[in-house]
């Protein structure tokens, strides 16, 4: 597989400047970012979470920290929040591998929310729908493709 069509058109539509760096096979943000020769810091991973309604949300967090799911439901304004099954992610994602959730869900509908800290990086990395390509691009690139995305502190580090 490829970069997303879906994605791919996006990005088009926005003139957006960007690289792609391929590597070998991976299972895990930590796994990419390590056969990558890139910092976890720098992946931006994509989490997909829904609420008692079925109403989908994308998490947008650096790869080596974990969502606060409690703290971004509260954001939000909803009442809880969840991880999406697998199902769910993949009739979102339709042109995507599973796992490999690009960072702009607003090329597929889905509200998508960035974690402040992402954006402190001068390159990002992020899935391009495949396990196998990322698309590194400058903070300036990045924060204005995210700029119609809601952003806050909505990542922890995990505890060890």
């Amino acid at each position: 597989m490829s970069i997303s069509p879906r994605l791919s058109n996006y990005l088009e539509r926005c003139g957006a400047q960007y690289d792609l760096c391929p590597h070998a096979h991976s299972r895990s943000s930590a796994e990419t970012a390590r056969l990558a020769h890139v910092p976890e810091h720098q992946l931006a991973k994509s989490v997909m979470l829904e609420d008692d309604d079925g109403s989908v949300v994308l998490a947008v967090v650096p790869a080596d920290t974990r969502v606060h799911v409690g703290h971004l439901a509260r954001i939000l304004g909803r009442s809880s929040l969840k991880l999406s099954d697998e199902a769910k992610i993949k009739s979102t994602f339709d042109d995507c591998e599973p796992g490999a959730v690009p960072a702009f869900g607003m090329a597929w509908g889905v509200e998508t929310i960035v974690d402040d800290e992402l954006e402190r990086n001068a390159q990002i990395y992020v899935e391009v729908g495949d396990h196998e390509q990322l698309m590194r691009m400058t903070r300036a690139q990045f924060c204005e493709l995210m700029s119609a995305a809601r952003h806050g502190d909505i990542s922890k580090q995990p505890v060890h």
